[in-house]
């Protein structure tokens, strides 16, 4: 139930036509998880935690780095050298106090991607990997846990929705992951804080929106931005019947 001082911290929210207070309620019920705290995770769990969503994991094993700070904004100067996870969850805690988040300052892989994923409502992957990021998309499809992914690089991003089961998966529109050395990274090609907070919005967004039981959220389809121009593509997508990742999830398993 929603007392008094969560009908005033969501008050803007809580006024949308499209919202309600069972639509907030359902928030401080959902659990969420965070892959990633730097330049999209960054926004991400600033959102979810500032929307009231109950419990909040926050997974990165690196530490804050002083090239960093022009896009991570959860990190401050004086947190140079110390875990992401327990930086950023030092800020969210301000931010939220009636949020239970979670800090896990550990490298999310193979051996562990299940455990750390289970029981969650929504995973939204901020990794700056594609091989993180095909392995949390198959551990979403095999634990039938929704999806927001999403990446950025330079002046460019992309972001999409996935229900495991119902819609298409990161493998069903990328089938082939890229080499190591085929895609630069950030620290090769660059990446404009700015862009970064948009795409992130946008995840965050789109979480919100499932969580909620609100809006229409990108399924079967992925978001393409140019931040040079601000030019935003739909491409449509669907699911491949031999998906390896989801072609044999029923849609009878979603948690969200």
């Amino acid at each position: 139930m929603l007392d008094e001082a969560d009908l005033e911290r969501y008050s803007r929210q809580l006024v949308l036509p499209e919202w309600s207070g069972e639509a907030q309620e359902r928030l401080q019920r959902a659990s969420a998880m965070v892959v990633g705290l730097g330049a999209l995770g960054s926004p991400v769990a600033a959102y979810l935690v500032g929307a009231g969503v109950g419990r909040v994991g926050i997974v990165d094993s690196d530490d804050v780095e002083l090239s960093n700070l022009p896009r991570q904004p959860l990190h401050f100067t004086s947190d140079v050298s110390t875990n992401k996870a327990l930086s950023a969850s030092a800020k969210l805690a301000l931010l939220n106090p009636t949020v239970l988040v979670e800090p896990y300052p550990a490298r999310l892989g193979r051996m562990n991607a299940e455990m750390m994923l289970d029981g969650a409502d929504i995973v939204v992957d901020c990794s700056d990997s594609f091989a993180t990021r095909y392995l949390v998309n198959d551990t979403c499809c095999a634990l039938g846990i929704p999806l927001i992914e999403a990446g950025v690089l330079g002046f460019d991003g992309m972001a999409m929705t996935i229900r495991p089961g119902e819609s298409a998966c990161y493998r069903c529109a990328f089938p082939v992951e890229p080499a190591p050395e085929a895609v630069p990274s950030c620290s090769e090609a660059g990446v404009l804080g700015p862009v970064a907070g948009i795409v992130g919005s946008i995840q965050a967004l789109e979480a919100l929106k499932l969580l909620a039981g609100v809006g229409e959220p990108l399924l079967d389809r992925f978001l393409q931005i140019d931040g040079r121009t601000l030019e935003q593509t739909l491409v449509s997508t669907s699911r491949r019947p031999g998906c390896p990742a989801c072609a044999s999830v029923p849609a009878a398993t979603q948690s969200a």
